[in-house]
């Protein structure tokens, strides 16, 4: 088992369980020293995908999975590393029992561009579902989005 950190939709368990039904929550926590941002937005079908930077004074609320080999596979499909659009990346996560190095997905393309409202919905519905601070999920819900018909 590997540690995964999840800042996007996979910060739902039930999401996860339903992708990687192999792979337990371990504990959320805290990527200090990077922020969520948007880019590749000619990937996506619906505007600018999720991903993170390092930002030394900005943090990334994340779930940590124990991710099976099995399901590794599986999430590497899911979230397009297998294609090479997002690739992984080693990371250290402040929880609240301690440091945690896991990986995790960052785009392969450039910042910038907007998500559609639905997906910054879906990314602070997950946020919420994970428990997730109450400001940060409303800074989510907060955030610039794509105008319809973009």
């Amino acid at each position: 088992m590997t540690s995964y950190a999840a800042y996007g939709t996979n910060l739902d368990p039930a999401r996860m369980n339903a992708r990687c039904p192999h792979s337990p929550l371990q504990t959320t926590g805290w990527l200090t020293g990077w922020r969520l941002t948007f880019g590749g937005e000619e990937h996506g079908w619906d505007g600018a995908l999720a991903t993170i930077v390092e930002d030394p004074i900005e943090q990334v609320f994340v779930a940590v999975y124990d991710v099976s080999p099995l399901d590794e596979a599986v999430l590497d499909e899911w979230e397009s590393a297998d294609s090479g659009l997002y690739r992984k990346t080693k990371v250290r996560v402040a929880t609240l029992t301690g440091e945690v190095v896991a990986w995790t997905y960052v785009l392969d393309a450039y910042e910038g561009g907007l998500p559609s409202a639905s997906y910054l919905g879906v990314l602070a519905d997950a946020a919420e579902a994970a428990d997730a601070p109450v400001d940060y999920v409303a800074a989510l819900r907060r955030r610039p989005c794509r105008s319809i018909g973009l």
